[in-house]
């Protein structure tokens, strides 16, 4: 098989033509801009483009597939070839989905949680030894790739996005997966580019449990309002398994889930990430595993890359960096971090990145948000703003819209920034980096080092 990538440096982009590569295929791919980690993967792979840019030469008759990144344009040269000869194109859900068509597919949607609860049913699959397909959203220890397609699984666990599927394909990816097994862990307005209001957002979550298969399953976070209405008057020939925070303990800074008067210990901790955990217990259930078995596993689940991750640890401090940006993400990862060191100070400080987090609208949706922080810190680019030409916002709206109180700063200079979290007092106090950008290029490492001395 000869497939060809439009715009290969992506994440998942590059991750699936890897995945395409190790399963035999004959894999090429053009980008105008491919970066780190995506470039040297690709390289040692042996198919990183020769050049970048754009070369209609290589569109050619004899692929099988042409494979359409959501970082092409619609007027892309590739893909206006491609279109004229007649060649399959596909976005990357399409593709996906045609490789696992024939396996029973596990679909996680939801805005949030959706990495963690698919990092934790693969480590527990892998740590049985149960081979699958994968797709999830973020570098998993003990997993080379991001993707993972074969010919010899019957289990595919798919990562279900809600974002638009590629240029020329305006359906939210979860759309595409047609799930068996789905999840749904929780639903709070995002995308605003592309979902305007919340009913609109909403819907593309109905019409997700519509397209269970039949006699499939569904299993729901029942404390997430929208959810359970969702779930409840949805289809009927599907099966409805609701899911909540587990018992558990917290104590000297470590969780336990309680089973039946017995601990079980946990490195990860707060509410969210307990939910996410019950989560993945149902669907490892429709799995095959009872719960014995998904204990036995989950207590050596370390979390997915940038979620909770730990910079630098002290006996006093921790430093963590996490994806977290849209409120629904902030306020849980913020009360985790509070609720697992109630005696610690705790400093959370977050970037607004996207384009609905910079949007003068959607950022009333940010109201107490990090109330549970100790001191709460935003951080935004006044440039980034208007290079997404978005209207723009003032350091007062910022205060007003996340309604903090006394203890929320806001920097608009990176510099001033990390000079004001070089002050930190680490003596009983843990740090909290939330954003899905990079604090224009902030090393945390570094910054960790100097933070530490």
């Amino acid at each position: 098989m000869k497939v060809h990538f439009i715009a290969v440096g992506g994440s998942a982009m590059h991750n699936l033509a890897l995945a395409m590569h190790k399963k035999g295929y004959n894999v090429s791919g053009s980008d105008d801009e491919i970066a780190e980690p995506s470039l040297s993967r690709l390289k040692n792979a042996g198919i990183l483009p020769s050049e970048i840019g754009w070369f209609t030469d290589k569109i050619t008759s004899d692929l099988d597939a042409v494979i359409l990144g959501m970082h092409a344009r619609e007027d892309n040269p590739e893909l206006q070839k491609a279109k004229s000869l007649g060649l399959k194109i596909f976005s990357y859900p399409e593709y996906i989905y045609e490789q696992t068509k024939n396996k029973t597919r596990v679909v996680i949607g939801g805005s949030h949680g959706k990495t963690t609860i698919t990092a934790m049913i693969l480590h527990v699959l892998h740590y049985h030894k149960i081979d699958c397909d994968y797709m999830v959203g973020a570098q998993l220890k003990g997993f080379d790739t991001m993707v993972k397609l074969s010919d010899n699984t019957s289990i595919a666990i798919i990562e279900g996005d809600e974002y638009l599927s590629s240029p020329i394909d305006r359906r939210p990816k979860f759309h595409l997966y047609h799930p068996n097994i789905a999840l749904l862990s929780g639903i709070a307005w995002d995308h605003i580019n592309v979902f305007p209001t919340f009913e609109n957002y909403l819907e593309q979550f109905k019409i997700f449990i519509d397209l269970i298969s039949k006699n499939g399953v569904l299993v729901f976070a029942e404390d997430d309002i929208e959810v359970k209405k969702l779930a409840l008057a949805g289809r009927n020939d599907i099966i409805k398994f609701p899911y909540s925070v587990p018992a558990h303990s917290n104590e000297n800074g470590i969780t336990s889930l309680i089973i039946d008067q017995h601990k079980v210990r946990l490195k990860v901790f707060g509410n969210h990430n307990l939910t996410n955990l019950n989560g993945a217990r149902i669907v490892c259930n429709q799995l095959g595993l009872n719960d014995a078995q998904f204990y036995e596993a989950i207590t050596s689940f370390e979390g997915a890359a940038k979620r909770l991750e730990i910079v630098f640890e002290t006996a006093h401090s921790v430093f963590y960096k996490d994806f977290a940006h849209s409120p629904s993400k902030l306020k849980a990862t913020t009360a985790a971090v509070k609720q697992q060191f109630p005696e610690r100070n705790l400093i959370a400080c977050m970037e607004l990145h996207t384009f609905s987090s910079l949007n003068e609208q959607f950022l009333l949706e940010y109201k107490d948000a990090m109330k549970t922080a100790d001191e709460a810190i935003v951080y935004f680019n006044p440039h980034t703003i208007a290079h997404k030409k978005l209207k723009e916002i003032t350091e007062e709206q910022i205060l007003n819209a996340f309604g903090a109180g006394n203890n929320l700063s806001v920097y608009t200079d990176v510099n001033k920034l990390r000079a004001h979290l070089l002050k930190i007092n680490t003596a009983n106090s843990n740090l909290l980096m939330m954003s899905s950008g990079t604090f224009d290029g902030m090393d945390f490492t570094a910054l960790a080092k100097e933070i530490y001395v």
